[in-house]
């Protein structure tokens, strides 16, 4: 399971700001291997490069990157192409057409038999000046963001902080726990949506500001480019943008599944994703259970310890405006602390997200 290739899906409506994201993400990525699927017909600009619009036409974006233009039916073909060792893809994001519906493209990656990928989650990106009148002509908007394990509400230079704060709150009515990040230009921080390659010295738990992270700050990108009125009445550019937290939390005392689960179904405020692998303190169970969130989508998988390897469980928590000293105080309450282990009824919320 830590080895499958995580399918990211960036959906929104006309103009949100998708594809400036994806390009967003091709240039500050800092070594992972993006398999870039767009599911959308016409000219689609990736990196200055012009991607037409043709039936699984793959085109190579350097650094180990490609881009492929399919229709949703040959989706699966695709990820079994782009799943291949030989590939040495990372990560696989599927940038959906305006007018698509997510639904669908979700099912195909939950429901896809190759041993190879895993649901990376639903990032839908909304137009922050534009979304009350896209909303109110396309009701199913609503729909769409209840589906979404993070939201990014882009443009947030075109409204006022107090129209920012309702757009949130409006939002958050709609879709209740799940994530709500707002940013310029489709700047998020990649390691928010996957992994990259580690850092020497990992910290506890730190923030991570864009200030220090984005080595490219020339104010007539594409990114300006494309998003920025011809009227310049929003003035130059700012850099308005959430942060987003990791918090590592390690234990090498066993956990109680159950109050594992209970966290994870009632996760903190702003947790997006949560990875690694934990020990559970149950009888007769010995092995490692790898652990993948996104949003709500919760997979354990047994596995066995490497020989040598310490029974600790190991956990990674990644949101926006997580608050991290609540969130490790909650996972220390996991930690089953009886001199007796708990009986194998406990394992069954764990089996309920084991896939079969």
């Amino acid at each position: 399971m830590a080895q499958r290739i995580p399918v990211l899906i960036v959906a929104g409506f006309l103009g949100s700001g998708k594809t400036t994201l994806l390009n967003h993400l091709l240039r500050n990525n800092r070594g992972t291997r993006i398999g870039v699927v767009v599911n959308d017909f016409g000219a689609v600009n990736i990196d200055s490069m012009l991607v037409a619009g043709q039936v699984d036409a793959m085109v190579s974006l350097g650094n180990g990157c490609v881009c492929c233009a399919v229709d949703v039916g040959e989706l699966d073909d695709l990820f079994t192409r782009l799943a291949q060792p030989r590939a040495k893809i990372d990560v696989i994001v599927v940038e959906a057409s305006g007018l698509a519906e997510p639904r669908n493209l979700i099912r195909m990656v939950v429901g896809s038999e190759n041993p190879r990928i895993r649901y990376g989650g639903l990032v839908e990106v909304v137009d922050a000046e534009q979304f009350p009148d896209s909303r109110e002509r396309h009701p199913e908007l609503a729909t769409h963001l209840r589906l979404a394990d993070l939201v990014v509400l882009n443009k947030a230079d075109r409204v006022s902080s107090q129209r920012l704060d309702g757009l949130r709150q409006e939002i958050t009515e709609l879709i209740g726990q799940v994530p709500v990040y707002a940013t310029t230009h489709g700047r998020i921080e990649p390691g928010l949506l996957f992994d990259e390659p580690l850092r020497e010295v990992p910290r506890v738990a730190e923030q991570l500001s864009f200030d220090e992270l984005l080595h490219d700050h020339d104010h007539h990108d594409h990114a300006d480019l494309f998003e920025r009125p011809a009227s310049g009445r929003y003035g130059p550019h700012r850099h308005l943008h959430d942060d987003y937290t990791s918090v590592s939390f390690t234990s090498d005392r066993e956990l109680d599944p159950r109050r594992l689960v209970e966290f994870l179904e009632d996760p903190p405020p702003g947790l997006f994703r949560a990875k690694g692998f934990a020990a559970f303190g149950v009888a007769a169970e010995r092995r490692k259970f790898v652990l993948h969130m996104v949003g709500r989508h919760i997979v354990f998988e047994p596995d066995s310890w490497s020989r040598g390897e310490s029974r600790t469980t190991r956990l990674v928590l990644i949101g926006a405006g997580l608050p991290a000293d609540a969130a490790l105080a909650r996972l220390h309450e996991t930690v089953h602390t009886a001199a007796e282990p708990l009986d194998q009824q406990a394992m069954l919320g764990v089996w309920r997200y084991t896939p079969h």
